[in-house]
């Protein structure tokens, strides 16, 4: 069998002003070898697909950090370049992509559909097409009835990426082979899941994530996902998801998929936001008696599109004279200025607070070169999103002037806006996350995979930024009326 696999994969932040050009995508080498490298869904198409026999045919694997919406010309390329591909490739059995489902342009907001529109108009209706798609998309009706099975990770922090992939690689070999016929509904219930309830292994997600997972394992279902949607994405179709893909039986899809739906509007009491601002976290930090307490910097959210350099927790922590911090701003400047001082060099200046979306000031810091590196790691863990191999750009650390020998402040600079998935950022720069007091990580969920296992406590942090929590912040045009949790 001749299937054509690709993947463009973008989480786009209406509400970041900069723009994502296409020279932020990385677009990988065309070998099966490459992609097959780590746990993302990809490597799970290439596992799966080689496992059955497949000849696979890589087209385009493109992915950009998550920040402001995707520039038309980018899109254009990208798409047009995934169309191109398949298309050449010829005599199509069938296709497997992976998209996010929260891809953004001005030209077309749920621009995840109009690149599965033109692959299918380019294609014909006959080619079987299954979809991946991450837990955040915000799924539109048009995009599950283009393709054949649109299915989505189960888990946050993404941990089940490349099984995910194997899933949609062995539900269409069974299709190709006359097993199954998938036939699929989505359900959208009328809410805004918040972010910061969007963690699975914790209630009430918990309970709906493991409903969905043993529905799977029942008899003629082939899937089975529930999205929790992503709330920067001045939408349409904002908000949570519901797909269930059955076997020949569209009623027995849509009664389950109305089932898992109503679970999450029965359970919306309890996503309520009530979070401690900056000033009052880090006073909550000094005073655990269990370290290291990491306060999740969720208005500055990396992961999802900010800018990576909002400075209201860094401001707390130096006003409060808090001890045994590790901080991580992008500040290319501030590494050009370590960099010149050198290894032990004197560091004096204002950081952060400073890229288009930025809505705090820069703040003075004081201290000495204590590391620089060339910010490459690599990730060999089962992480969210299943990424292997970083680069935060070159990067610098500087110790704070108010440290101790036993309880160092520690301000990691970087080139590159880089999310926090992963403990080797700091353990490459010499910073042991084990011995310091107060962890500053700029995420929501996601970054639990790599905190979780040795952090005392985690304080999630209404901060501000492109990703702040609270949904009143922001101005919704797009977004349909009369949704529960928006107010829009």
């Amino acid at each position: 069998m001749r299937i054509a696999i690709g993947s463009i994969m973008h989480e786009s932040n209406s509400f970041n002003a900069e723009p994502t050009t296409l020279a932020d995508f990385r677009v990988r080498e065309t070998t099966l070898r490459d992609w097959a490298t780590g746990n993302s869904e990809v490597a799970g198409f290439v596992e799966e697909g080689q496992g059955r026999g497949f000849h696979l045919i890589p087209t385009i694997y493109a992915a950009a950090a998550p920040k402001g919406p995707v520039a038309s010309a980018a899109f254009r390329e990208l798409t047009a370049r995934l169309v191109h591909a398949m298309c050449e490739a010829k005599e199509l059995d069938g296709v497997l992509l992976a998209l996010h489902g929260a891809m953004y342009t001005e030209e077309f907001p749920q621009a995840d559909e109009e690149i599965v529109r033109r692959l299918r108009s380019a294609l014909g209706p006959n080619v079987p097409l299954v979809l991946t798609l991450d837990f955040h998309a915000n799924i539109s009706p048009a995009l599950v009835e283009l393709t054949d099975v649109t299915l989505t990770y189960q888990q946050n922090p993404h941990v089940d990426t490349k099984q995910r992939g194997a899933l949609a690689g062995s539900i269409l070999s069974r299709m190709l082979a006359g097993e199954v016929r998938p036939r699929q509904a989505l359900v959208k219930p009328p809410l805004l899941w918040n972010i910061v309830h969007q963690n699975t292994s914790a209630e009430p997600l918990r309970s709906i994530t493991a409903a969905s997972i043993e529905l799977e394992r029942q008899p003629g279902i082939l899937a089975a996902s529930v999205a929790c949607g992503y709330q920067y994405n001045d939408v349409p179709y904002i908000g949570p998801s519901v797909i269930v893909v059955a076997d020949g039986e569209e009623e027995l899809a849509m009664r389950e998929a109305q089932r898992l739906a109503g679970m999450m509007w029965e359970n919306r009491a309890q996503i309520r936001l009530d979070l401690p601002d900056a000033a009052s976290a880090v006073e909550a930090a000094i005073a655990s008696d269990r370290f290291p307490v990491a306060l999740f910097d969720v208005g500055d959210n990396v992961g999802g599109g900010s800018s990576a350099d909002e400075t209201a927790l860094l401001a707390e922590l130096l006003r409060q004279q808090a001890k045994g911090w590790v901080v991580v701003l992008n500040d290319p400047a501030a590494v050009g200025v370590a960099k010149s001082a050198g290894i032990g060099g004197v560091f004096d200046r204002a950081v952060g607070g400073r890229s288009p979306s930025s809505v705090t000031k820069p703040v003075a810091v004081k201290g000495k070169v204590q590391c620089l590196h060339g910010g490459t790691f690599v990730e060999p863990g089962v992480r969210h999103g299943g990424h292997r191999y970083w680069d935060m750009g070159h990067c610098a650390v500087i110790q704070e002037n108010g440290s101790t020998r036993d309880d160092p402040n520690f301000l990691l600079v970087t080139s590159e806006p880089t999310s926090p998935f992963s403990l080797h950022q700091l353990l490459v720069c010499g910073i042991d996350p084990t011995r310091q007091r107060i962890l500053t990580v700029k995420g929501t969920v996601a970054p639990r995979a790599a905190y979780e296992p040795v952090a005392a406590k985690i304080i999630l942090v209404d901060t501000p930024g492109a990703t702040s929590p609270n949904p009143e912040r922001f101005v919704f045009h797009r977004a349909r009326r009369g949704i529960w949790g928006l107010n829009a």
